[in-house]
């Protein structure tokens, strides 16, 4: 089991969703999904199979149709039986047939440390920086998520103009949301009814789960001053762009999770609302892989960005093992998590005056001296207990006798939750834990007004050889606090989901990293949960996760697409990946939690910059070919094909010679190649676009690559005179003797102006 980092799927509400998901999947009848591809040219209409499906339905069953599909794209969701549906499978114009699943969920530090780690400087227009408080960008950031609580400051509308007369959405109303809970901030505001079936139902915006407000507020938050958790992390909230409007669209309920057929509505609303930017800090568990046609975000990403809609994804919290991204669809920005140089430390002070710096979030208040007696678990083990689980203070391991008064070492050796330990050592009447948990480096759980702190490995060893070392041990564990300028940073977080992409290993994910670690952001104002004993609900709340990374990218996003109105989804993500850090606050590279080097499996091409990308100089515009070509390399027949999309050049048909490791060569800012036969070598392609303005300009090309492969660039210098300019390149691949692992390396293109990289990735391994 993953540790326990705050993670929002954490909350008590949402434990279920695995066993949901899994249940749902398995399930023979219930609600199904059939996915019919793109929507009719003839707005008001439904294709005449679409129809007659839904109308024969409807004779049968006047309930069975749950929602209907028609703006972005053709489908519905209904209640089948598993016959019912196989059948509906073989009908002419359907695409897929799937059990509906249910999803999971995957500041005011983050941004000032993002503009502090960039090394960009913007010289044509001073305020366009991604994290401005200019009062009005014209974009439209639409959230998928668990509801916002329109109440909190960070989504004030002060001096912000009209709505942008292009929106065509809605607020709802709801017994506790009413037109009045949107302004010029939030513009609008959707809910999906849960399931029929549910016992407890909860048909509104308003967020009861408090995740959708930190996420709206991370990407546009307005800026609000004096915010903090309880006294840690004190400062300026503001979202990555504040100018931004939020419209909401609550997919996740307290009650059911994050239903499949509820997110596709959402992705078919927001087509039709006009938004410019989706981000959805969710997705399935890494150990579920759907075809592109069975999985609800990727079918929804694929018609956003056909409209022109930039898709920024959570990559999942089951790092730090290989191949479980998601949300990997080469249309989709797929966001990994980092830290930031804010630590919120809660030390141990031993009783010969040693203090260990540990990690955690406690508003103690115990004596600062080490007077209180503290025990290993291991030694206060229970009569016939397992060794082990006494080492991890796990249920009924520990004796009352040895423990009551004391601080109790535990071990985190089955990757179990923080707080399980801290639960379990509090009912036997122990004043304290120290957690040893060296793979929790960097986040911080919140224990309340419990003393508990995390530490690591090297220092636990520390802790163990004092209590040794005397008759009497004794320690003090102080309270929380959080120092900033804290290195290094950025540091990938242990529980940030890792590539390679498996859908397939020829697409390179994560795309980009993002802070998602102890973010502060927004929050319900109604969780006594949350709150420490004594204390109001907060108002802000720091948690993390791949989903706080996720906001990141969608409001740097949303800023890029206001100065650049023009741009497409792919350019907008390729200005992102192609300016992304890769150095650390000490001038160093990247590291994971382990302290070795990140590669692109970590981080995509890197850290974000917020303003590195609104002056990339030159982007890779993936085409709607290149995607077109993604679903014929996949496998997908032509017929197939022209049934999921919308927009087909006459004439266009799959390549004779359709394969996986063709999609190498489509036009991404990111180069990844499987199946690496060294004797063959491999060549790939990439088309860049000038974006800079008119003038001419020389890109000379720069290679970083390890030892045992060997790179060439043809031709190595590329000329652009005109805003525009289109120039290709190809990139060769060889190797004197057989890879023996992935490796990695990159190649950059600058001008002494601008600098544009782009990582790759070569693995002698089939794609699995």
């Amino acid at each position: 089991m993953k540790p326990l980092v705050t993670f929002i799927f954490g909350l008590t509400s949402f434990f279920i969703f695995v066993s949901l998901f899994t249940e749902t999947v398995a399930e023979k009848d219930g609600v199904y999904i059939v996915y019919m591809g793109a929507a009719p040219k003839t707005k008001g209409s439904l294709r005449h199979d679409h129809a007659q499906l839904l109308s024969s339905l409807l004779k049968r069953n006047k309930n069975a149709l749950v929602r209907s599909y028609k703006n972005g794209f053709s489908g519905f969701a209904a209640r089948l039986s598993a016959e019912e549906a196989h059948s509906i499978a073989q009908r002419a114009g359907v695409v897929s047939v799937f059990p509906d699943p249910v999803l999971e969920l995957h500041t005011t530090r983050s941004w000032d440390f993002l503009n502090y780690q960039t090394s960009v400087v913007i010289d044509s227009n001073p305020n366009s920086n991604s994290n401005s408080t200019s009062n009005d960008s014209g974009a439209i950031i639409g959230i998928l998520d668990t509801g916002i609580w329109p109440e909190s400051e960070s989504f004030n509308d002060k001096a912000m103009g009209p709505i942008p007369s292009r929106w065509n959405g809605t607020c709802a109303k709801a017994q506790d949301f009413n037109t009045s809970n949107c302004n010029k901030k939030i513009i609008g505001a959707r809910s999906y009814e849960d399931d029929e079936t549910s016992v407890i139902k909860y048909q509104s915006p308003r967020d009861m789960v408090g995740h959708g407000t930190h996420v709206a507020s991370t990407a546009a938050g307005s800026e609000v001053q004096g915010v903090s958790y309880y006294g840690l992390a004190e400062g300026t909230a503001k979202g990555g762009s504040p100018g931004s409007r939020i419209a909401m669209y609550r997919v996740c309920s307290p009650n059911n999770g994050c239903r499949g057929s509820s997110i596709l509505a959402a992705f078919d609303d927001a087509i039709a609302d006009g938004v410019d930017v989706l981000s959805l800090s969710l997705g399935a568990p890494s150990f579920f892989k759907p075809q592109i046609t069975d999985d609800p975000i990727a079918l929804g990403a694929f018609h956003a960005v056909q409209h022109g809609i930039t898709v920024v994804c959570s990559a999942g919290n089951d790092g730090p093992d290989p191949g479980t991204v998601v949300n990997a669809a080469p249309w989709i920005v797929t966001v990994a998590a980092s830290t930031i140089d804010r630590a919120f430390e809660s030390e141990v002070v031993l009783g010969n005056n040693t203090v260990i710096k540990g990690e955690g979030i406690n508003f103690a208040s115990i004596q600062k001296s080490p007077v209180y007696p503290i025990v290993y678990g291991k030694s206060a083990k229970k009569k016939d207990a397992d060794v082990n689980d006494s080492r991890n203070c796990n249920t009924n391991s520990l004796d009352q006798e040895l423990v009551k008064g004391k601080i109790v070492v535990c071990e985190n050796l089955d990757k179990t939750y923080a707080n399980e330990h801290m639960d379990e050592v509090k009912q036997l009447g122990g004043i304290g834990v120290v957690l040893i948990d060296y793979d929790s480096k960097g986040m911080a759980s919140s224990f309340g007004t419990f003393p508990m702190t995390v530490i690591s490995s090297e220092d636990g060893a520390k802790v163990l050889s004092y209590i040794n070392s005397t008759k009497n041990p004794v320690a003090t564990i102080l309270r929380t606090t959080s120092p900033t300028k804290y290195t290094p940073a950025p540091i990938i977080a242990y529980f940030s989901s890792r590539g390679p992409s498996t859908i397939p290993k020829n697409i390179l994910k994560p795309d980009i990293a993002a802070p998602g670690v102890n973010i502060l952001a927004a929050w319900m104002g109604n969780d006594t949960a949350e709150a420490p004993e004594g204390k109001d609900p907060p108002l802000y709340n720091l948690i993390s996760g791949t989903s706080m990374a996720c906001p990141h990218v969608s409001g740097i996003a949303a800023t890029v697409k206001s100065k650049n109105p023009t741009w497409s989804p792919s350019a907008i993500r390729s200005a992102i990946m192609t300016t992304a850090n890769q150095i650390n606050n000490l001038k160093a590279p990247i590291t994971t939690e382990k302290g070795v080097a990140a590669t692109p499996y970590d981080f995509g091409a890197g850290e974000v910059s917020p303003t590195g990308p609104l002056q990339p100089g030159l982007v890779y515009e993936t085409t709607a070919i290149d995607y077109l070509n993604f679903l014929c390399h996949h496998g997908y027949n032509i017929t197939t094909i022209k049934t999921i999309a919308n927009a087909i050049p006459d004439g266009f048909t799959c390549p004779k010679e359709s394969s996986i490791d063709l999609i190498s060569n489509i036009n991404y800012p990111s180069i990844a190649i499987t199946n690496f036969n060294e004797k063959a070598g491999r060549k790939v392609n990439r088309t860049l676009t000038n974006v800079a303005g008119d003038g001419n300009s020389v890109y000379t090309v720069t290679i970083d690559s390890p030892a045992n492969l060997d790179v060439k660039v043809v031709p190595n210098k590329l000329q652009f005179t005109k805003n525009g300019d289109k120039s290709s390149y190809e990139v060769s691949f060889s190797a004197a003797n057989p890879l023996k692992e992935d490796v990695f390396g990159s190649i950059a293109w600058s001008n002494g102006k601008y600098k544009v990289r782009s990582p790759f990735a070569v693995s002698s391994k089939r794609d699995n």
